[in-house]
């Protein structure tokens, strides 16, 4: 979605999906996917990222792109209702997990507002056939949950759970506003929360209870939802928003920044099912970053970990390396990649389709 950047702007969430990003993504190809990608993965390694977590169309050249970039990507299924089915989120399922070691797959779905009943229950189906977790835009606004409600007498949560889609696992990206016996659902299912700040700040979902989830053990990650709603790829933003907005809403003490760090990067791991990727130690993924702390943000050295959290940028990055290849060092990236040529076919392909949109 990189080339929706500061495109799709200043609207809530319903306007936003069916006014600028349905139309627009309606012309993509496999080939425009393939160069966002990698539009994106310049940006993840820049700012310290090692590995994503994505939902998106044309998985196999998303995978194409990991692999050729030496990225991690986990990769999680997007049906709905305006494409995909359980049969073919099985076949991308068991494609993507043999595909490289460098690609996995989730099983998941766009959300429970966009995929109806029958398909609902046919990806319930194939989790427990696979005895695998499931993924999904979750509880994000208000209106979702109101509406959900009206249709179901039910919160999404529980209403996916009486479908026995979370048999096995899973999580929720968003989880903004979750409701009376949600987190009991939660802790009884094992599931995960992917917490999205800057895009609930920006498209005025709401503010997620974290301090909440932390309280109750539930686990908590933490994503960007994406350059077309956030606008930008960079974690050291997301885990300021994450402290931050908890500390306006619950109190000063809310969101422990060292919390929040370990929710940035091995819960983040764990959700994703990279259980080789959640600490630096033997046996583990070569998956690691290192930060220059000789920089006036980083000074002086009274807690590391709270400067990052704190006062870090993508600006102190000075390395980033995934299964034991460095991908960015010192400003330079340093895997076969040209920046200007993908920056150049990223401004063409957005021009193409906003001619064809007739905007």
């Amino acid at each position: 979605m990189t080339f929706l950047r500061s495109f799709a702007d200043d609207k809530p969430l319903h306007n936003w999906l069916h006014e600028d990003c349905f139309p627009m993504e309606a012309h993509l190809t496999g080939d425009d996917i393939y160069a966002l990608t990698k539009l994106a993965i310049l940006e993840y390694v820049s700012g310290g990222v090692t590995a994503a977590f994505d939902m998106y169309y044309h998985v196999d050249r998303i995978a194409e792109c990991a692999r050729d970039t030496g990225f991690r990507m986990t990769i999680c299924g997007a049906a709905n209702d305006f494409g995909g089915t359980a049969e073919s989120t099985k076949r991308d399922y068991e494609m993507l997990n043999a595909f490289d070691p460098l690609v996995s797959c989730r099983i998941g779905f766009h959300a429970e507002y966009t995929t109806s009943e029958p398909l609902l229950k046919d990806l319930a189906a194939l989790a427990n056939e696979l005895k695998a977790p499931v993924f999904t835009h979750l509880a994000e606004t208000a209106s979702e949950v109101e509406d959900c409600f009206r249709r179901t007498g039910m919160s999404p949560i529980a209403y996916l759970d009486s479908l026995g889609m979370f048999n096995y696992g899973g999580g929720g990206f968003h989880m903004v506003h979750p409701q009376d016996g949600d987190l009991a659902i939660m802790k009884q299912r094992g599931l995960y929360v992917c917490t999205n700040p800057s895009s609930n700040v920006k498209l005025s979902s709401g503010v997620a209870p974290i301090e909440t989830y932390y309280q109750n053990d539930i686990p908590v990650a933490i994503g960007t939802d994406g350059a077309a709603s956030n606008n930008c790829l960079d974690m050291f933003r997301e885990m300021f928003l994450v402290t931050g907005l908890q500390k306006l809403t619950v109190g000063a003490a809310a969101a422990d920044p060292v919390r929040v760090l370990h929710s940035a990067c091995s819960v983040g791991a764990k959700m994703m099912g990279l259980f080789d990727c959640d600490c630096l130690a033997v046996g583990k993924q070569a998956d690691l970053i290192m930060l220059d702390l000789h920089t006036p943000n980083m000074q002086p050295l009274n807690n590391i970990a709270k400067n990052v959290v704190y006062s870090g940028s993508k600006a102190n990055v000075a390395l980033t390396m995934v299964a034991g290849r460095i991908l960015f060092e010192r400003g330079t990236y340093t895997f076969n990649v040209d920046p200007e040529a993908v920056y150049a076919e990223a401004n063409e392909i957005i021009t193409r389709i906003r001619r064809s949109e007739g905007r």
